[in-house]
């Protein structure tokens, strides 16, 4: 690859289902129901990963597999093209989607109301 590119296809995927409190275990749901957020999308993703800065790329032409209504996913970097990490504490996906709940405008809400 040229250096100006970036070969994303080796990032981590990120489908909102993964943490949406809607969606089963069975559907696709990653993490706990009560750490999950209501219909998350793939550019409030993609928001929470800028703002950890943490590079990702959106792509709304991808659907989810299990669920082709489900458009959009995020591809995040967590290891350097050498397979050092990106970030050390970004080791595990969870934690990763962990910090995107707490970072989304949605959970930030949430955490006011209560």
């Amino acid at each position: 690859m040229d250096s100006g590119t970036l070969n994303i296809k080796k990032w981590v995927v990120m489908y909102p289902v993964y943490i949406n409190s809607k969606k089963t275990v069975a559907e696709g749901r990653m993490i706990s129901l009560s750490k999950a957020c209501e219909n998350p999308n793939c550019i409030e993703i993609s928001d929470c990963c800028k703002h950890l800065k943490l590079p990702s790329a959106v792509e709304i032409d991808k659907a989810y597999p299990r669920d082709f209504m489900q458009v959009g996913r995020v591809r995040v970097q967590l290891k350097r093209e050498d397979g050092s990490c990106f970030l050390s504490f970004f080791n595990l996906i969870c934690y990763i989607f962990l910090h995107c709940l707490i970072s989304s405008p949605i959970s930030k809400f949430d955490l006011l109301v209560l």
